[in-house]
């Protein structure tokens, strides 16, 4: 039976990126400790479910020769022949009864040829493994598990150069008794699985029943092109999922790929480590029950129908998922979900990599700690960007557009919404900057943090909302600014500055009345030199900034509109001339936060903002 290999998954989006420095840190509050660090070596503390702290070294997986050089036969091969409706075998190691061959010895095992109906079962007791060289084959079962590892120390199915390979269910499963409710995929084993291929060897798995492929204990992927259809899970290994290499393409009805151990916090995990994944899944497009690395390689994944579906949340859609924690080291991802893209029940840790998300929920969502040291983290598109209750960025460059809020810290310590004007609420959230780039566009708040902030280095830009029930910077406690580069833009009615208890100076600015947006904000000394040009993509009011070009005791003039011959980089002008427009007036600092012109009634805030459930 000749088949026609599905083409590969595409998704194609098309935005800027840009790199920044790394950093470390220790962060200690609310009773949780993250140490993190650039390298990929860092020790990652998180909560488990009953709130006890587990400490996490760097995930790494053991390959073998077996696991990672695809065999290609030996003097004791033995050769399984499908013939449509029967078998041939040559050799010794199994036997065959009708349409089914068992394998009941450990070794190398050839199989060619197609088989209509009938199944292909390892039952051995030995303790060395069994390898199936699939050789050109097309198997087909109607009412089981066309291969079905049933015992087995470990298995090895190595794709042979240059042949494609077929597997097929059907859509209705005949078990042994009614207890039983395995095999429940088209490739299913109760242990060790390793997949491997050498040059061009692929295989297509068309699961109609359940599961494409499935292992009750651990699955190795180091080479060859596999391509699954599942009306369920794609690819599942219950203690976990390692991915060497390969070029991997599943279509999945439930899960794209999934480990799902919740009996051993050591189990139920993922890693991958190389290779192409190109993913569309009905439910997450990859979910480890524990944690999930990913240290290099390219995921292309959509999950749920994509980010312009209305999810309604009867079920988690997101791009990467995991229970304890998310660690990204290095590689390219292309992540359009209906739900959040990265998620984690408790950390997500982000030193390295290229990172492209659209979403129809959460960009990133950690329900602890969120940290970037490294790496290029792209938001086209999302309900809120970044939302944890410790937010910590040492490094790296974040550009986010928001729907709501842009950089949401909640510890749901308090109920959504803003408080009541004049109120302060105070939560146990934090945001810590000590370098990097963020770049904020946002609808709702632009940076709304249930709790303080502290700002030593980096540089943070917030293109914010136009509305004056948000605000570009909304925090209750303390905004601690001692370093960097500060830019918020927007709204005036609930405006924040840093605090007074700062070491670095600012100034707000709130304009009579409304900035159209595109009209080009611009702040000098008395003598001409530029302090600020830039270029808000949305109407706004209000302007505070605090950079250490702003010095105690001097004046500064403020124009709106004019032009400048400067290049702009996320709307801010560098290395040109302005041109000026209308002059609006002028300040001097005189404390470390300067309020001039006409300013809102803003106050501390921090309201968690209008976060949604997480399934």
């Amino acid at each position: 039976m000749k088949k026609i290999i599905t083409s590969i998954l595409q998704i194609t989006l098309i935005v800027a990126l840009a790199a920044c420095s790394a950093a470390s840190a220790e962060v200690t509050d609310s009773g949780t400790t993250s140490q993190v660090s650039a390298g990929s070596e860092a020790e990652i503390v998180t909560t488990d479910a009953a709130g006890s702290t587990v400490v996490s070294t760097p995930l790494s997986v053991n390959y073998s020769s077996e696991d990672l050089n695809p065999s290609t036969g030996s003097d004791s091969i033995s050769y399984i022949q499908l013939e449509g409706d029967s078998i041939l075998f040559e050799g010794t190691g199994a036997t065959v009864n009708g349409n089914v061959v068992t394998i009941t010895a450990a070794g190398v095992y050839s199989l060619s040829g197609a088989l209509l109906d009938g199944q292909i079962v390892v039952d051995t007791q030995d303790e060395e493994t069994v390898t199936l060289i699939l050789n050109s084959v097309d198997i087909t079962s109607s009412t089981s598990a066309p291969i079905f590892v049933r015992n087995a120390d470990k298995v090895v199915l190595t794709l042979a150069d240059g042949t494609q390979n077929f597997v097929t269910d059907g859509s209705s499963y005949i078990f042994e008794n009614a207890e039983t409710d395995e095999p429940n995929a088209a490739i299913f084993s109760n242990d060790d699985l390793t997949i491997n291929g050498s040059g061009n060897g692929s295989l297509t798995v068309n699961a109609n029943y359940n599961n494409g492929i499935a292992t009750k204990d651990d699955l190795k992927i180091t080479s060859g092109v596999i391509i699954v259809h599942s009306v369920n899970d794609g690819i599942k290994g219950r203690n976990y999922i390692a991915i060497k290499d390969g070029m991997i393409t599943v279509n999945a009805g439930g899960d794209g790929l999934q480990s799902n151990n919740d009996e051993d916090a050591t189990k139920g995990y993922i890693l991958i480590e190389g290779g192409t994944l190109n993913i569309i899944s009905g439910m997450d497009g990859i979910q480890a029950e524990t944690r999930l690395t990913v240290n290099t390689g390219t995921l292309n994944i959509s999950s749920g129908g994509g980010s312009v579906v209305n999810y309604e949340l009867e079920e988690s859609a997101k791009g990467l998922k995991a229970g304890m924690d998310v660690t990204i080291t290095g590689g390219t991802f292309n992540i359009d979900s209906a739900d959040d893209a990265i998620h984690s029940n408790s950390s997500v840790m982000i030193n390295g990599g290229n990172i492209l998300i659209a979403s129809g929920d959460d960009g990133i969502h950690a329900d602890a700690t969120f940290t970037i040291n490294n790496g290029e983290v792209n938001i086209a598109k999302a309900y809120e960007g970044i939302e944890s209750a410790i937010i910590t960025i040492n490094g790296g460059s974040v550009r986010l557009n928001s729907s709501d809020d842009g950089v949401n810290g909640s510890d749901g310590s308090s109920s959504a919404g803003q408080p009541q004007q004049g109120m302060m609420e105070s939560g146990n959230a934090h945001l810590y900057i000590n370098g990097g780039y963020l770049f904020v566009d946002a609808i709702g708040d632009g940076i709304d943090i249930n709790g303080p902030i502290d700002m030593t280095a980096g540089t943070v830009i917030v293109n914010g909302p136009v509305e004056n029930m948000n605000s570009p910077l909304d925090y209750s406690s303390a905004f601690n600014l001692t370093g960097g580069y500060l830019l918020a833009v927007g709204s005036s009615g609930m405006a924040q500055a840093p605090s007074a208890s700062s070491t670095q100076y600012s100034v707000q600015y709130g304009f009579e009345s409304q900035q159209a947006a595109g009209t080009l904000v611009h702040i000098e000394t008395e003598s001409g030199e530029e302090i600020l040009t830039f270029m808000p993509t949305k109407a706004y009011q209000s302007v505070v900034l605090s950079s250490p070009a702003l010095a105690n005791g001097s004046t500064y003039v403020i124009y709106s509109g004019g032009s400048s011959s400067g290049a702009a980089v996320d709307g801010l002008y560098s290395d040109g001339t302005y041109t000026a427009g209308t002059q609006i007036a002028s300040f001097s600092i005189s404390s470390m936060v300067t309020t001039a012109g006409t300013t809102g009634g803003g106050f501390p805030g921090g309201g968690p903002g209008g976060g949604r459930p997480h399934p």
